[in-house]
């Protein structure tokens, strides 16, 4: 397969630039994985998609205000973004610089706040922080919410809590599970009232996820590692689920690759392998705690989701090929091209797509 079965061509001004004026205000397409059928929804009709005892599992990262600004110490202009907290003092970063920083380099942040650079491995490179406060207290009270590039302006005070889930818990990711941010409080307890059951899994979405697949056949490409934790008691409710024959409802593509990393049982599978016969071919899964590169795309075998509620994706990109290999390629790009011409939202600020398998 080549990357290029995968573009559409998609308006700039179809890029949502800001969230909609209420979490649930977005539009929604349902999109039949089987038939290719398709229709215009409301995220507020998400309910009739959905039925008692299906499974609505979320990603409960939360974003971390990982963008930094400030200078080399020869003057020059940088912009650091943390991938990963090392531990309490040492971070995985990109740095966006005009020349770039050597080993042994200080770099002055705002806040009067000092990084030393320590060696750089591939585009990252490992920073250590010069002070008594820890990694976590400098971001809270000098970082930026790390908006995608394709977001063409600077963070403001709304997307602190915007670009969140209502759910978010535990802190890492530099990018937000957007599928996620639909959700308010009201629809949840809505979801609980009709006999809707939920679960968790934490995939700390790194900045990889907006790194562009650079190699024309995509089985080629490999993805960046990140931190996941699928705990047993969502490994139960999932089990248990698939036992009674209930739907798994996957709330983006993050929880996909979650629970297929978890299904298969190690981390580093390319899509459309198959490890030999395991309990998980039997769509069971397992605790799972560790880092995932699991690249799924058209061919890929399916094991846990049934139902996948995503955003749009960008043209060529992995998590497009995802929803490709679940929905259908044929299908899913009719859908965009359908999304479109009705001038939907696009992006991590745009409306949401519902998928059967």
């Amino acid at each position: 397969m080549q990357k290029s079965d995968f573009h559409y061509s998609l308006p700039h001004d179809l890029i949502a630039q800001y969230p909609a004026a209420s979490r649930t205000a977005s539009r929604l397409l349902a999109l039949d994985g089987t038939s290719g059928a398709r229709r215009d929804l409301r995220f507020t009709d998400l309910p009739a998609l959905l039925r008692a005892g299906d499974l609505l599992v979320f990603n409960d990262t939360r974003v971390i205000p990982a963008r930094l600004f400030g200078h080399k110490d020869s003057g020059g202009r940088i912009e650091v973004l943390v991938e990963r907290i090392l531990d309490a003092h040492h971070v995985l970063a990109q740095v966006r610089a005009s020349k770039p920083p050597k080993p042994g380099q200080k770099l002055s942040l705002e806040g009067n706040v000092t990084m030393t650079v320590q060696q750089r491995e591939g585009e990252f490179y490992h920073l250590k922080f010069e002070t008594d406060a820890t990694v976590t207290e400098i971001l809270e009270r000098v970082g930026h919410i790390p908006l995608p590039p394709y977001i063409e302006r600077a963070d403001n005070a709304s997307d602190s809590e915007r670009y969140q889930t209502v759910y978010a818990h535990h802190p890492g990711a530099v990018a937000a599970p957007t599928a996620g941010l639909h959700f308010d409080e009201a629809m949840l307890a809505r979801l609980q009232g009709m006999g809707v059951e939920t679960a968790f899994v934490t995939l700390h979405v790194a900045a990889g996820t907006f790194q562009p697949i650079r190699v024309d056949d995509i089985r080629e490409h490999r993805m960046h590692a990140e931190y996941l934790s699928v705990s047993q008691a969502t490994c139960d409710k999932i089990n248990t689920a698939k036992q009674e024959g209930r739907r798994v409802v996957a709330v983006g593509t993050t929880v996909v690759r979650a629970l297929e990393t978890a299904a298969q049982g190690r981390a580093n599978v390319a899509g459309g392998r198959t490890p030999g016969a395991t309990a998980a071919d039997s769509g069971s899964v397992t605790p799972y705690e560790g880092e995932t590169e699991i690249f799924i795309y058209p061919g890929y075998r399916f094991r846990i989701v049934d139902a996948l509620l995503t955003n749009f994706h960008l043209p060529e990109s992995t998590l497009l090929m995802l929803v490709c290999a679940f929905g259908g390629t044929e299908h899913v790009l009719s859908a965009y091209r359908h999304a479109v011409e009705h001038k939907y939202r696009f992006y991590s600020y745009g409306d949401a797509v519902f998928v059967t398998r």
